[in-house]
C-alpha cells in the first residue's frame, strides 16, 4: 500500500510540473477555472463510487448511516478543501493595488506549489472529524446563497454590459439584433413556461403551489418588458429578455427539484431529470465563475480595487488583452486589472455551492442516485428566481429614486 501511495504520489508530482510548466500569466485566470472544474470532478467521482473507501476509514465507519451520509461526507470533504485553498489564497492577496508587489506574481505563478498544495488540502480533509465537516455542510448554506447572490449580480452586469456594447455600435443591423435576440428570449421563456403546466400540472391533482411558482414568472416576464420600455426609466429590451428567460430556467430547476414522490412533479417518472438538471446547475455555475474570472476588470467597483484604473470605467476586461503585461513593458508599476482577493474568494463560494448541488443542500432525499432534490432545492431555487427579479427591477427604477447615483 505504502509503495503503491509513493508511486501515486510521485506521478502526481510530475503531472503537476509538467501541466503547471504550461500555464503562462495571461491563461492563470483560466488555470484557476481549470482547477475548480478538477474539484467538481472529483467530488462527483468520490459521490458515485467513494462510499465503500470511506466505510473503511475507522473514524468514519459507522453501522447506523446509509450510503447517501457517505456520498454527502465525500462531497463535503472535497469541497472544504478546495474553499480553504482558495481562501488561503483570497487571504494573501488582501491589499495587492499594483504589478510590482510580490504576490502579484505568486498570483500568476507557482503552479506546482499550487497544485500540490490544493491535493494536500482534500486529502487532509478526509481526516477532519465529522463534526467539522457538519459545520461546514451548515456553512456552505449560506455561502451557496451568497454565490447565487453574486452569480445574479455578474448575470445583471453581463446583461447591461452585452446591451450597451451593440447600442454604442450605432448601426441599424445592431439594434436589429437587439430586437430579434430579445423577441426570441421572450418567446422561449413564454414557450418554457407554457411547458411547466404541462409538467408541473397534472390534469385531475390540486398543484396550486406549481402554478403559483408558474404564473409568477410569467408575471414577472411581463413587468421586466413594461418596466424597461417605460418612458421614465432608461432600460432595453436586451436585459429584459434575457432575465426573464434566466427565471424561467431557475423556476425549471426548482419544479424538477420537487421529490419524486411529490405528484405534480411530471417529470418524476425520468430517472435522467435528476442528473440532467444537475449537470444544468453545475454548468451555470462553472459558466459564472468563468466569467467573473475573465470579468474581473470590470467597471462595477464591486470587483475592481480603488487603484484600478478601470474602475468607474464602462469598458470591460475582454477589450484589454494585454493589461496585465504591463509589469514587463514599462518601468512605472502598473496597478492591477482586477482584484485577486475577490477573484479567489468567487472559487470560493462557488465551491460551497458546488457541494450543496451535490449533497442536495444537506437534506435526505429518498434515493442515492437522486441529486439536488428536495423541498429545501426547491425553495432555493424559487427564492433565487425572486431576488433576481428584484435586483434586475432595481436596476431600473434605482436612477429614478437616487438621481445623484451611478447605476450599472
Amino acid at each position: 500500500m505504502s509503495c503503491l501511495a509513493s508511486c501515486c504520489a510521485a506521478a502526481t508530482c510530475g503531472l503537476c510540473s509538467t501541466v503547471a510548466s504550461g500555464i503562462s500569466k495571461k491563461s492563470a485566470r483560466l488555470a484557476y477555472c481549470g482547477l475548480f472544474g478538477l474539484s467538481l470532478i472529483v467530488s462527483w467521482i468520490l459521490r458515485e463510487v467513494g462510499a465503500p473507501l470511506l466505510e473503511k476509514l475507522p473514524w468514519l465507519n459507522s453501522s447506523t448511516q446509509p450510503k447517501a451520509w457517505y456520498q454527502e461526507q465525500a462531497v463535503l470533504r472535497v469541497s472544504l478543501g478546495n474553499f480553504l485553498f482558495f481562501v488561503i489564497l483570497a487571504l494573501i492577496m488582501i491589499g495587492v493595488k499594483d504589478q510590482n508587489d510580490r504576490r502579484d506574481s505568486w498570483h500568476h505563478g507557482g503552479w506546482t506549489a499550487k497544485m500540490v498544495l490544493w491535493i494536500l488540502l482534500v486529502i487532509l480533509m478526509f481526516f477532519l472529524p465529522t463534526v467539522v465537516i457538519t459545520v461546514y455542510g451548515t456553512l456552505s448554506k449560506f455561502g451557496a446563497g451568497l454565490f447565487l447572490l453574486v452569480q445574479v449580480i455578474i448575470l445583471l452586469d453581463c446583461t447591461h454590459s452585452w446591451n450597451d456594447a451593440w447600442v454604442e455600435r450605432d448601426e441599424q443591423k445592431w439594434y436589429i439584433a437587439l430586437l430579434v435576440v430579445s423577441v426570441g428570449c421572450y418567446l422561449a421563456a413564454f414557450v418554457f413556461s407554457g411547458l411547466f403546466f404541462i409538467w408541473f400540472n397534472p390534469s385531475g391533482h390540486d398543484c396550486g403551489l406549481n402554478v403559483f411558482f408558474i404564473v409568477m414568472t410569467m408575471i414577472l416576464a411581463f413587468s421586466f418588458g413594461i418596466i424597461a420600455l417605460h418612458p421614465a426609466v432608461n432600460g432595453s429590451l436586451l436585459p429584459a429578455s434575457v432575465i426573464s428567460v434566466y427565471c424561467a430556467y431557475v423556476c425549471y430547476t426548482g419544479l424538477a427539484s420537487e421529490p419524486r414522490d411529490y405528484i405534480c412533479n411530471g417529470l418524476h417518472y425520468n430517472s435522467a431529470v435528476s442528473t440532467g438538471t444537475l449537470f444544468l446547475g453545475m454548468l451555470t455555475t462553472v459558466l459564472s465563475v468563468i466569467y467573473s474570472a475573465l470579468r474581473a476588470g470590470s467597471s462595477t467597483t464591486f470587483l475592481s480595487p480603488p487603484s484600478s484604473p478601470r474602475a468607474g470605467s464602462a469598458k470591460p476586461l475582454l477589450e484589454a488583452d494585454d493589461v496585465e503585461e504591463g509589469k514587463e513593458k514599462g518601468k512605472e508599476a502598473r496597478p492591477v486589472s482586477y482584484s485577486y482577493s475577490f477573484f479567489h474568494l468567487i472559487f470560493a463560494l462557488a465551491s460551497m455551492y458546488s457541494a450543496m448541488l451535490l449533497s442536495g443542500w444537506t437534506s435526505s432525499s429518498d434515493s442515492t442516485d437522486l441529486i439536488d432534490v428536495g423541498w429545501t432545492s426547491v425553495w432555493v431555487r424559487i427564492c433565487t428566481e425572486w431576488v433576481t427579479a428584484g435586483l434586475y427591477i432595481w436596476t431600473l427604477v434605482a436612477p429614478l429614486i437616487l438621481p445623484d447615483r451611478e447605476f450599472f
